[in-house]
C-alpha cells in the first residue's frame, strides 16, 4: 500500500512539474536589439530599430519562425559602449533573448563581442564596420561589409574616378570606425600610386578644426577624406569651405544622413554607402515603399541594413529548427540570399561578401540636398 501511494505521488509531481515546465515556456521568440536611440547618431539608431521591427512584423504575419511570433526587445544605448555592456547584461540575464541584433555603432559592438562569444549568444550587427568586430569568434556576425573593404573603395573612387593624386586625411584618432577607414584609405591610396599630404587628427566631440584645416590647406591636396559620422562632418565641411577650400571631401557611410544635416558646403561631396534609395532593385523599391508608408521617412543605409539582419536571424532559426545557438550559428554560416543591401553570403571571418556603392551629394529639383548614384565598387 505504501509503496502504491508512493508511486502515485511521484507521478502527481511529475504532473505537476510538467504543468508549470508547459506554463513558464515562453510563447514568443525573444530577440534583442540594441540601438543609440538617443544621443548624437540617433538618427541611425531609430531607423535601424524601425527597420527591424518591421521586417519583425512582416516575418510575424507570415507565420512567424518555428511557429511561434518574434518578439523585439529594444534597448537603447545611447552609443555608448557602458551602455552597451549593461543592454547586453539585461537582455541575455533577465529577457533570455534567443539572439541580438547590435550594436550600431563599432565602439560599442566591440564591448560585448568577446561576452557574447563566451555566453554563445548569437550576435549579428548591422552596421559595425571595424575590422576588428568579427574577431572574438563564431558567435559574431555582421550585415555590412568592414572598414578594410570601405577605405579601399573610397581610395579607388578618389583615384581613378576622381583622378586625384594627392590626398589629406581628418579624422577622429579617439574612434575605432574613424581610425579603421583612414588607415585603409591611406594604404590603399598609396598603393594606387596617390601620395598623401597630410593627416591630422582631433577628438571626438572637439568643435574647433581649423588649425588642422590649416596645415591640411597649405599642403594643398586635391581631395579630403574625413571618416566620421554626419554630425561631426556637418561641422568640418562649414569650416572646411571657411578656409576656402573648394576640393571635394568623401567618407564612408557614416557620412549617410549629411544631406539632412549639412547645408551647400558638402555639395560635390561623395561617400561610400550600403545601398542606395534610387535604385532600379525591385527588392530595394520594395522596401523603401514599405517603409516610407509606415514612417513617412525615406530610409537610409543603417536601416536597409538592419532589416536585412532581421531576415537573416529569422532564416538562420528557421533553418536551424532550434533555438540551440550552436545550431542558429551553424545555419547563420549558410546563409547565401539576395537581399535589400546586396547578395549576402559570409566568409570565414562571418563578414559578408557583398559590393559598396559610391554616393555623390547633389541638390535636387526641390532645391533640397540629396544624393545620386555614382559607382559601383565589386569586393
Amino acid at each position: 500500500m505504501l509503496k502504491n501511494r508512493l508511486l502515485l505521488a511521484g507521478i502527481i509531481l511529475v504532473l505537476v512539474f510538467s504543468l508549470i515546465s508547459g506554463c513558464n515556456e515562453s510563447k514568443t521568440i525573444k530577440i534583442g536589439t540594441i540601438q543609440p536611440i538617443s544621443g548624437q547618431v540617433s538618427a541611425y539608431g531609430i531607423q535601424t530599430r524601425d527597420a527591424i521591427a518591421m521586417a519583425i512584423e512582416e516575418i510575424n504575419a507570415n507565420g512567424g519562425v518555428l511557429g511561434k511570433k518574434l518578439e523585439l526587445i529594444v534597448e537603447d544605448d545611447e552609443a555608448s559602449p557602458e551602455k552597451t555592456t549593461n543592454a547586453f547584461k539585461k537582455l541575455t540575464a533577465k529577457d533570455k533573448v534567443v539572439a541580438i541584433i547590435g550594436a550600431l555603432t563599432s565602439k560599442c559592438t566591440l564591448a560585448i563581442t568577446k561576452e557574447a562569444q563566451a555566453k554563445k549568444v548569437v550576435l549579428i550587427t548591422s552596421s559595425s564596420t571595424n575590422d576588428t568586430v568579427t574577431d572574438a569568434g563564431e558567435f559574431i556576425f555582421r550585415a555590412c561589409y568592414n572598414d578594410s573593404f570601405q577605405g579601399q573603395v573610397n581610395a579607388k573612387f578618389a583615384y581613378e574616378t576622381l583622378k586625384a593624386r594627392r590626398a589629406a586625411i581628418l579624422y577622429d584618432i579617439t574612434n575605432d570606425y574613424s581610425k579603421g577607414l583612414m588607415s585603409n584609405f591611406k594604404a590603399k591610396f598609396e598603393e594606387l600610386g596617390g601620395q598623401i599630404v597630410a593627416i591630422e587628427s582631433y577628438s571626438t566631440g572637439d568643435k574647433d578644426f581649423n588649425a588642422q584645416l590649416t596645415k591640411i590647406k597649405a599642403s594643398q591636396p586635391e581631395v579630403l577624406f574625413i571618416p566620421d559620422y554626419y554630425s561631426t562632418i556637418s561641422l568640418i565641411a562649414k569650416q572646411v569651405r571657411g578656409q576656402g577650400m573648394t576640393i571635394p571631401m568623401m567618407g564612408g557611410d557614416g557620412w549617410d544622413e549629411i544631406t539632412n544635416n549639412a547645408g551647400d558646403e558638402v555639395i560635390g561631396c561623395y561617400y561610400s554607402n550600403h545601398y542606395s534609395p534610387d535604385s532600379d532593385d525591385e527588392d530595394v523599391k520594395a522596401f523603401v515603399t514599405k517603409f516610407r508608408e509606415k514612417y513617412n521617412i525615406t530610409p537610409n543605409a543603417l536601416a536597409a541594413l538592419g532589416y536585412d539582419a532581421a531576415y537573416i536571424l529569422a532564416d538562420a532559426i528557421e533553418k536551424a529548427g532550434s533555438l540551440d545557438p550552436v545550431k542558429i550559428q551553424q545555419a547563420m554560416m549558410e546563409t547565401d540570399k539576395k537581399m535589400v543591401t546586396g547578395y549576402i553570403r559570409f566568409n570565414e571571418k562571418r563578414n559578408p561578401v557583398k559590393s559598396a556603392v559610391m554616393l555623390k551629394v547633389v541638390k535636387g529639383a526641390d532645391g533640397k540636398l540629396t544624393t545620386e548614384y555614382a559607382g559601383t565598387v565589386n569586393p
